[in-house]
């Protein structure tokens, strides 16, 4: 059992929950610079994990509930933060704390929904739309930071296009993708019932 727990892709999970926290404490104090580093490292551990798991056959419960609650922290987490940080709220196009409610909104209904499916012997993991709101959430959130490590008077244009274009994405694939989820999970229910 503790080979299980204690595989690669499990600890790189338990990493990621450590490093969000870390994380957070560089924004709230304002080291944006090494909070992007940090960011950049932490979410590379889930593309990691995800690889490791898959190569190595190393896929175990434990691990299909400690990834994706690893990446929900992170990602949600990061979006507060930068949500609460007055240079963002002075601009509607920027990160805005309606964003950082879709985006949790979105995760905690994924969340029931993938709870429901699996508790009835469905596999209901990530979709490929999903994983690529998550990649478009990774570009924002950087974005956001280098945005605030930059001082406020020479912010380069194609950085601010970057955070607003990347932002917009990500709040439109967030419903996009979470409609996916409810979809297929209507679809299964009706199949359930017609069987």
């Amino acid at each position: 059992m503790a080979s299980t727990v204690w595989n690669v892709p499990n600890v790189l999970s338990m990493i990621r929950l450590v490093f969000s926290g870390v994380l957070f404490v560089l924004i709230a104090v304002g080291a944006y610079l090494p909070a992007t580093g940090l960011f950049v490292i932490t979410a590379l551990t889930d593309f990691v994990d995800g690889w490791w798991a898959r190569h190595f056959h190393q896929c175990t419960k434990l691990g299909r509930m400690l990834d994706p609650f690893a990446d929900k922290i992170l990602i949600c987490g990061t979006f507060l933060f930068l949500a609460a940080e007055p240079r963002m709220q002075a601009d509607w196009r920027l990160f805005q704390p309606w964003m950082a409610v879709v985006i949790m909104g979105r995760e905690m209904l994924v969340t029931a929904i993938r709870g429901a499916m699996e508790g009835q012997g469905v596999n209901f993991g990530a979709k490929w739309p999903g994983k690529i709101k998550m990649g478009f959430q990774c570009v924002a959130a950087i974005a956001g930071l280098l945005f605030l490590a930059w001082d406020e008077k020479t912010v380069p244009p194609w950085l601010y296009g970057t955070l607003v274009v990347s932002l917009w994405v990500t709040i439109l694939s967030t419903l996009q993708s979470g409609w996916g989820y409810i979809h297929a999970a209507i679809r299964h229910e009706r199949e359930k019932n017609e069987a």
